[in-house]
């Protein structure tokens, strides 16, 4: 069973508290993960975000690291022994410490877990949606199982890099043949001049979201039309609004990308409507 322990500052729950150095994670990135936010003393939509780490595990032959009924337990108290509000809950699981060899370890090695939490300031959230936020564009060179939340996310630190240095937060990944895929940390969205919400299918390609999922849900309570397709990249520039959306993010504006504005290069009325719905109408649970 994890225990819970102080470490660095934080709380955090572990099966050692401490990282092996031969935790198969470390050494190959073979582990998944999911981000929950935490909002106003809720954990919003952790059955949603556990549904996918269990898929996640599926995928690559990963075994649970304790009872599924055990684990929303463990984020709970993890949230409440770091006294998070306003915030995130991070929950990662690799296939566990062996010897360092590419293949599995021996049957009945223990997968290893970590769970984290921090507090986050929701007036400088704010404060990032009354500008919206900058996009660049970077060619997609990522391995084809991105619908894993998996660990190994270095094409995607180079990319939010380039974002940075460029002064953008965001970077947005683009097919060859010029369609947008998702972000580095987000999904990618946009809305046509005639007010229909448009992003990628998540069946290829794409990490399906779970904020994205229920952002459906706000635009169904809001009598938004959604179109799951792809869009190129000057489709992007010449749209009404764009924005991003992922557990930190919510539905967030974006006002520029490649240094082109979008519309009048501020946030969009629409982006704001979801993003103020989003709240009400995920699901939460007390942390």
């Amino acid at each position: 069973m994890p225990r819970i322990a102080y470490v660095n500052g934080r709380y955090v729950a572990h099966a050692q508290a401490r990282v092996h150095i031969e935790d198969r994670g470390y050494q190959f990135a073979d582990g998944v993960y999911e981000v929950c936010e935490v909002a106003r003393g809720f954990i919003v939509d952790m059955p949603r975000h556990l549904a996918r780490l269990k898929r996640s595990l599926k995928e690559l032959s990963i075994a649970w690291p304790v009872s599924e009924g055990v684990l929303p337990m463990l984020l709970r108290e993890v949230v409440r022994r770091n006294h998070v509000v306003n915030g995130l809950v991070y929950v990662q699981v690799t296939r566990g410490v062996a010897s360092r060899e590419f293949v599995f370890p021996a049957a009945g090695t223990r997968s290893a877990l970590v769970i984290t939490a921090r507090k986050a300031d929701p007036a400088a959230a704010a404060k990032r949606v009354e500008t919206g936020i900058k996009v660049v564009t970077v060619p997609e060179n990522r391995w084809d199982r991105v619908d894993i939340k998996s660990t190994g996310l270095l094409p995607n630190v180079l990319a939010k890099q380039k974002a940075k240095e460029a002064g953008a937060q965001e970077a947005w990944f683009v097919d060859i043949d010029g369609t947008v895929k998702e972000g580095g940390s987000s999904n990618a969205w946009i809305i046509t001049r005639d007010g229909v919400l448009v992003t990628r299918p998540a069946e290829h390609g794409i990490l399906r979201g779970i904020t994205r999922t229920t952002l459906f849900d706000v635009a169904a309570k809001l009598g938004l039309k959604i179109e799951e397709r792809g869009f190129s990249v000057a489709e992007a520039k010449a749209a009404r609004e764009a924005f991003i959306s992922s557990a930190t993010t919510i539905a967030m504006p974006v006002v520029e990308i490649d240094g082109a504005p979008i519309a009048n290069g501020h946030p969009g009325s629409m982006t704001l409507s979801l993003r103020q719905a989003f709240f009400d109408i995920a699901e939460k649970s007390p942390a």
